[in-house]
C-alpha cells in the first residue's frame, strides 16, 4: 500500500515498584523510524534524523513544552503506573 506513517509514542519503563527509576520516552516517528525523542533522564528532545534534530531544536527552545515533558514522569508516568499496577497485583 502507497502511503505514509506518521505516530507519536508516549512511554513509561520502569522495573521497580517504588517507581525510582522510572523514564519517561516521548518520541515522534515518520515511517517506523524515530525522527526525536524526548528522554525525562536525558531532559531534552534528541534528534535522531535531519528533520528530527530541527524538531529537537525548536523544541527545546519552547519552555512551556519543556516543563511539561520535564514533570510528565510525576503528572502521566506515576498516577497512571498506580493504577494499572494495582489492577493486575489485585487480580494476582
Amino acid at each position: 500500500a502507497d502511503g505514509y506513517y506518521e505516530y507519536m509514542m508516549h512511554e513509561c519503563v520502569y522495573s521497580t515498584s517504588d517507581y525510582s527509576d522510572m523514564v519517561y520516552l516521548n518520541s515522534y516517528s515518520f515511517n517506523k523510524v524515530v525522527d526525536v525523542q524526548f528522554n525525562s533522564t536525558v531532559g531534552k528532545y534528541v534528534g535522531y534524523t535531519e528533520e528530527g534534530v530541527k524538531y529537537a531544536e525548536n523544541f527545546n527552545k519552547n519552555q512551556a513544552i519543556m516543563q511539561q515533558q520535564k514533570a510528565a514522569v510525576d503528572t502521566y508516568c506515576r498516577p497512571n503506573a498506580q493504577v494499572l499496577d494495582s489492577s493486575v497485583r489485585d487480580k494476582a
